[in-house]
């Protein structure tokens, strides 16, 4: 009896090194956890920045700004820019709150109300046709396979991968030969059909699998019934995802208005953005204020599928 009871407690021993080991490991963790929190919080306070300053920005004076930010948009007689000598305040809080920038922009300056519609009218249908191609497209690539189709598929991924940059030139002589330049069409016709929203969806729809399929079609279901039905629902957070990524795209498009559209009357709101001057540096401010409102908003409401369209892996949900 007295050999057991002195063996109880060595017996406990390893059972306490485990538990010291086992709460080393959490706290170092725990540790692991909270550092790469406050970086990451970091991080998002650098990236947020600019956004900040914009807004809080875009509520001075003219005359509070051009204090602060003259020099930046300060020209010499020739219209170069001057060397900066002086360091630049950045303020992030008005010394007096002010909406004259706002008033200017929605009620006495209608040139930016309109660019601001040249964009909506741009980016519209674009999103709303390309997702349309793309998803009657994605279909075709994922029910029937073959030698053409992955051949027209692979340049699909092809063509996705060059920079808009490398197929301006070509889309510009065959809008020129189309007597399109000027138009909206230069526009809209690129984006429609433009690859990334097909490859996207395609390679969602290509894991479904095949036995929810094939069931459709013994209980006699068609093509279009299985596409409406069965291809459409559980593609939803994918069809949403890529129409967040093609609005922000396009967007934000610069070059594309510059290059096809000659008349200043029908440029978006984004190549203003790209144009500013110092007597509108103020105006500046608010406009991409409330440039950025329509890509928060759409990010904001679909940002719940655009997480599930890019994580989820296809198939049936319980």
């Amino acid at each position: 009896m007295m050999r057991a009871s002195k063996r109880a407690p060595q017996r406990a021993l390893p059972a306490e090194r485990v538990k010291n080991t086992a709460r080393r490991k959490k706290r170092i963790h725990t540790f692991k956890i909270a550092i790469a929190t406050i970086v990451a919080a970091a991080f998002a306070i650098l990236f947020l920045l600019p956004i900040v300053l914009t807004i809080t920005n875009s509520f001075m004076s003219s005359s509070e700004i051009s204090a602060n930010y003259g020099a930046v948009f300060a020209t010499n007689d020739k219209g170069g820019k001057v060397f900066i000598s002086e360091t630049i305040n950045l303020k992030f809080i008005p010394d007096m709150v002010s909406f004259s920038q706002y008033i200017t922009v929605l009620f006495k300056s209608p040139e930016y109300l309109l660019k601001f519609w040249n964009s909506a009218v741009l980016v519209g249908p674009i999103v709303f046709f390309q997702l349309f191609v793309a998803l009657l497209a994605s279909y075709g690539f994922t029910r029937y396979r073959g030698r053409i189709r992955e051949i027209i598929f692979f340049s699909y991924i092809i063509l996705m991968l060059m920079p808009y940059q490398v197929t301006l030139v070509p889309n510009y002589l065959v809008a020129g030969w189309f007597n399109l330049i000027d138009t909206y069409w230069a526009i809209w016709l690129p984006g429609i059909f433009s690859p990334f929203a097909v490859f996207l969806l395609t390679k969602f729809m290509r894991r479904i699998p095949t036995s929810v399929i094939e069931a459709a079609q013994i209980d006699g279901a068609g093509e279009w019934q299985i596409f409406k039905r069965i291809c459409l629902p559980l593609c939803k957070g994918a069809t949403c995802s890529a129409a967040i990524l093609v609005f922000i795209d396009y967007w934000n498009m610069v070059e594309q208005p510059l290059i096809l559209l000659s008349d200043e009357e029908k440029h978006p709101l984004s190549v203003f953005l790209s144009k500013i001057n110092a007597g509108e540096i103020g105006l500046a401010f608010a406009v991409a204020t409330i440039y950025m409102v329509p890509s928060l908003l759409v990010f904001l409401y679909g940002e719940e599928y655009l997480v599930n369209g890019i994580t989820y892996q296809g198939g049936i949900k319980g």
